[in-house]
């Protein structure tokens, strides 16, 4: 018979199973014949290898694929039927012995899922859908690559409320199957749900990577979705690339919508030439270009007035008016009761590029409509009209603004600025009323902020109309709110007094009974008992500099008693910044870079590491810089770099000892660490500075103990302890406005010693040493 087609003869003959036992006498007798077949068959299809190979290949995939789905279970061959038995018995409705069963297994196999899966089903037939919840939840983590199971368990999450233990469950669906949009989609509805947007928008970002280039419509709605969802969270950049992608990939499917929202997102983010190009590209508009710029603008008749809007606005922007008249015409043309929106843009827009004659009759338009009537229509109203020089209908329109609005402070200090200029100084003082009751204040920051700014603006214009015992209550005002907690402790207030026959504010020393609110403050402000006076001064530091034109002539002044004040009452990262800021304007003053090292000492903070560094990039021949730079790489662990700024410094003065220690021991530090090339050189030079560090300090227990113990670094204990008793031989160094006990080093000497003796077994002498020197 013929060859099959596609298979040649002898692989026929060799899987043919009625063949199997005559095969071999075929072959000797046909081998001649055979042989020319299968020449023919290498021509017309693949050999027996070739087959066979392929065959093996595919079963190993096969059971490498079945391997991968096959639940791996744990339970041991023993107890397969037991487990059995009692999934009988749950099918028979014997529950109570389904479950004691199910326990057995568990307490024997305790990593095997079918029991735990076994009773989530029975709970779930009892009811208890809690206990099928958490006995389900355990099998499917001891069974992880089930993602039915776990799309199950995440709508019984839902079903008790527990969304976030749903998205748990939807999490593991989607490692096992991470192509599934339907998993995706639930998941970002319950990040939504719960307010995570950032995974619910990355959740929907990888749906739209999945969407076939078929589902063009699907995609494009989530890509609407998507950028809306970034617009209202003020994540620009992420909805335009989401809009960009959108209509990059599918541009015949490009709607009004698409076009309105990607021109809105660009105009938002100042990007009116691409808004531009979207509206061309899509909407069929064209652009006859002069010189430099458009003369022509053919709208077609079909693009929607929103999108005119858009257009109009981006060509504002770009300084293009002449083609502006006739859409500007037709926009008039249109209620503003139903486009009342577009109308402020466009205004806007106008206003923007100061083309306040052009935005007038739109907001005009506005402000006599009943539906748009509102307190940001007439503040633009207002803005535009003061530009334009309309001082008195501006002021028409201020008023408006404060009567709708009452807490919108610009309104307030633009109409009082309007009224003080056209001579009505008691109308401007009114506009600058208090906005908040004592009780807003005392409770909301914001509020208490924004009443500080208009007392201020108050307190200046009574000032300039000569009013001085109205500036004072101001004043008082002010610092009463600025200085609250400080003015209770000092137990001071403030209070009306009848004066001349008129009511004034005056600073009253009262008694402790009589503050206000005493008891509270006191219980909050314990642990800075006896420090009141350093804490007025750094409120009335911070509250002084609030005031610009008083901080301009006392700056420096302010910033020396804030510092002061802040260093004694141990506030040393206010301390620091107000070092900082006087030392970017004084480098050569040696006082400052000792009160700078003070404050960085206490402070353990390592903030000043960069300013160092920044600093000395500036001004590179600075020697305290120079110095501190050293000493923050040294503590640092940058030995080669604190060796180097130390080098520097020895160079410039190197008769101080400092610097001749600071390098010796950066020499000891670099030879002390765990791979280095040449140590015994760095030992050597270490040892060079230290005794010319020595010899220009002298003999004394300062320079004796740092002798000793840098040779117990070096592990030279027997030449640490000579030094080291050497420097317990000399007394104390004395030094002017230090205590002695702060010089005096013979407890670290004799606890150095101590430990020497210690490792070395001689204990006699670790007791003389601690009794003698370091006992209190």
């Amino acid at each position: 018979a013929d060859p099959e087609e596609g298979v040649s003869p002898s692989v026929q003959k060799a899987f043919d199973e009625d063949n199997d036992d005559d095969y071999e006498e075929e072959e000797e007798e046909d081998s001649e014949e055979e042989r020319k077949v299968e020449a023919k068959g290498d021509e017309e299809g693949p050999s027996a290898g070739d087959v066979f190979a392929l065959e093996m290949e595919l079963n190993r995939e096969n059971k490498k694929m079945m391997k991968e789905r096959r639940n791996r279970s744990k339970l041991p061959r023993a107890l397969r039927g037991l487990m059995g038995e009692a999934n009988i018995r749950y099918a028979r409705g014997d529950k109570e012995d389904a479950v004691l069963m199910c326990m057995e297994i568990i307490r024997q196999a305790p990593l095997a899922y079918e029991p735990f899966s076994t009773l989530a089903m029975i709970y779930e037939d009892q009811g208890d859908m809690e206990k099928s919840l958490q006995f389900g939840l355990i099998a499917a983590h001891l069974n992880p690559s089930d993602c039915e199971e776990w799309v199950k368990l995440a709508d019984m999450s839902l079903e008790q409320d527990n969304i976030r233990q749903a998205i748990i469950c939807y999490t593991k669906a989607i490692k096992y199957d991470p192509s599934n949009v339907r998993y995706l989609w639930e998941r970002c509805s319950l990040y939504e749900q719960v307010g995570e947007h950032k995974q619910s928008m990355d959740g929907y970002r990888r749906i739209l990577n999945l969407l076939p280039p078929t589902d063009g419509e699907h995609f494009m709605q989530l890509s609407r979705d998507m950028a809306k969802s970034y617009y209202e969270s003020s994540d620009l950049p992420s909805a335009m690339g989401v809009m960009e992608e959108a209509l990059r990939r599918h541009p015949e499917l490009v709607t009004d919508e698409s076009i309105n929202m990607a021109a809105e997102l660009y105009i938002a983010n100042h990007q009116h030439d691409k808004a531009l190009q979207v509206l061309v590209q899509f909407c069929g508009i064209v652009l006859e270009r002069g010189e430099p710029k458009p003369d022509l603008v053919v709208v077609p008749d079909h693009v929607p007035v929103d999108i005119r809007v858009k257009l109009m606005v981006c060509l504002i922007h770009q300084h293009v008016y002449r083609p502006l008249d006739s859409m500007l015409t037709s926009l008039m043309e249109q209620s503003p009761e139903e486009l009342g929106d577009l109308y402020l843009d466009v205004a806007e827009a106008f206003l923007d590029q100061g083309e306040y004659n052009s935005a007038l009759p739109l907001l005009s338009a506005l402000v006599c409509s009943e539906r748009y009537n509102l307190a940001v229509v007439w503040l633009r109203h207002a803005e535009c009209l003061k530009a334009l020089g309309h001082m008195e209908v501006a002021v028409k329109s201020y008023n408006r603004v404060v009567q709708m609005a009452p807490l919108h402070l610009e309104a307030r200090l633009c109409l009082s600025t309007l009224q003080q200029q056209l001579g009505r100084p008691l109308c401007a003082l009114k506009a600058l009323e208090p906005m908040y009751d004592p009780d807003t204040l005392a409770q909301d920051a914001s509020a208490a902020q924004q009443e500080l700014k208009l007392l201020l603006h108050r307190s200046t214009l009574l000032r300039s109309q000569g009013r001085l015992d109205d500036y004072l209550d101001t004043m008082l005002t002010m610092l009463a709110m600025l200085l609250k907690v400080a003015m209770t402790r000092a137990q001071v207030c403030v209070k009306a007094r009848m004066w001349a026959g008129v009511r004034h504010l005056r600073l009253v020393k009262v008694s402790k009974d009589l503050v206000s609110d005493i008891h509270d403050q006191e219980a909050a402000y314990q642990d800075i008992s006896g420090k009141t006076p350093l804490i007025e001064a750094e409120l009335l530091v911070d509250s002084s500099l609030e005031f610009y034109s008083f901080y301009d002539v006392k700056r420096k002044e302010l910033e020396f008693f804030g510092l002061s004040a802040a260093f004694l009452d141990h506030n040393y990262r206010k301390a620091y910044d107000y070092i900082r800021l006087t030392l970017m304007e004084k480098q050569e003053w040696p006082m400052l870079w000792n009160v700078f090292n003070q404050v960085t000492l206490h402070s353990q903070d390592v903030r000043h590491h960069r300013f160092c560094l920044r600093l000395m990039m500036k001004n590179p021949d600075n020697h305290a810089l120079c110095v501190l730079s050293g000493h923050n790489a040294l503590v640092s662990g940058s030995f080669k770099h604190a060796l180097g700024q130390y080098v520097q410094a020895f160079r410039s003065n190197p008769d101080e000892p400092l610097y001749s220690l600071c390098v010796g021991l950066t020499f000891f530090h670099m030879a002390s660490q765990k791979f280095v090339v040449k140590r015994h050189p760095l030992i050597l030079q270490g040892f060079s500075f230290l005794w010319r560090y020595v010899e220009q300090r002298g003999p004394c227990q300062e320079s004796m103990y740092n002798l000793g113990r840098a040779l117990q670094q070096m592990g030279l204990a027997h030449l640490a302890i000579h030094y080291y008793h050497k420097a317990l031989s000399f007394p104390p160094l004395t030094l002017e406005g230090i205590a002695d006990d702060q010089v005096d080093l013979r407890r670290e000497i004799a606890f150095n010693l101590s430990i020497i003796y210690q490792a070395s077994g001689n204990t006699e002498m670790v007791r003389h040493l601690i009794n003698t020197y370091c006992t209190v």
